[in-house]
């Protein structure tokens, strides 16, 4: 374990890192999320305590330069505290790039809870249509959409081959629906889904970017490479979907990856960095 969290290390002097996929929770219940995450998908959670400042201790030993920090609302009821909990934490750390989160049931206004998620200060939506149970293209979604195109983008968790709320094809079909909407993808598009995504998802818009969590896991080094390079390397993005993997254990993944080094460099931190503007 050493010698890994060395060689870990070193890779990460070397180039920049961006984490582009992170849930974070409030203190009094970061560690039940944390439970509650690791029973859905039946896998031991590499992190026991979701807060910010586990987050930053297990990115920082590896030097992220900044963490993409969100968490989706179960509950319609959660939308303002969760949105109003990720503004606050932003505020905190600098580090942070923070998405709010809305709700298809939500009845506070969706206009008006956009609004006061650009005015916080927080960058786009995260919706986890397993956990909120509704299909990502349901009517009853389009007048959140609405809101957001041409405003935020929205990060989806997608795919799940248990699931259909986040199927890829439901996402395409939004998308020509929604042509300004721009969304990231999460999970190479799919979760334990992915030759769906391939086929359903992979160039069909220019507004859809992706990230490479909890796929690395799953997927043989040749295969992950070939999604990348399939979805397109120029909008892939380095995430640990912290708390579910650690920094460490997806770097060591993404080493094990045959991409050359200006494929590691665009998905490690210059995608990020292009996406949010960062100098």
């Amino acid at each position: 374990m050493e010698n890994e969290k060395k060689t870990a290390m070193d890779f990460a002097a070397k180039y920049e890192i961006y984490n582009a996929h992170c849930h974070i929770y409030p203190q009094k219940i970061a560690d039940k999320a944390v439970v509650s995450i690791g029973n859905f998908y039946d896998i031991p959670m590499d992190i026991p305590v979701a807060t910010s400042e586990m987050l930053l201790a297990d990115g920082n030993e590896f030097g992220t330069r900044k963490y993409l920090v969100c968490s989706a609302a179960t509950d319609p009821s959660q939308v303002e505290s969760i949105n109003s909990f990720i503004i606050s934490e932003c505020q905190k750390h600098p580090q942070f790039i923070g998405f709010g989160t809305l709700h298809a049931d939500y009845e506070g206004g969706f206009e008006k809870e956009v609004q006061r998620i650009i005015d916080g200060g927080l960058c786009g939506v995260k919706l986890h249509t397993d956990f909120q149970k509704f299909n990502i293209d349901d009517e009853k979604t389009y007048d959140m959409y609405k809101a957001l195109e041409g405003k935020l983008p929205v990060l989806f968790h997608m795919g799940d081959n248990r699931y259909d709320y986040s199927a890829p094809e439901r996402l395409a079909r939004i998308m020509e629906k929604f042509p300004r909407l721009h969304v990231f993808a999460a999970h190479l598009g799919g979760y334990s889904a992915w030759e769906r995504a391939e086929k359903s998802l992979y160039g069909i818009s220019d507004n859809i970017w992706y990230d490479c969590s909890s796929s690395l896991f799953a997927l043989s080094p040749e295969k992950a490479v070939e999604l990348i390079r399939k979805a397109g390397v120029d909008r892939v993005m380095f995430g640990t979907d912290f708390p579910m993997w650690s920094t460490e254990g997806e770097l060591l993944r993404f080493m094990a990856l045959p991409l050359t080094e200006e494929e590691r460099e665009k998905i490690l931190s210059i995608n990020f960095k292009k996406y949010f503007g960062i100098e």
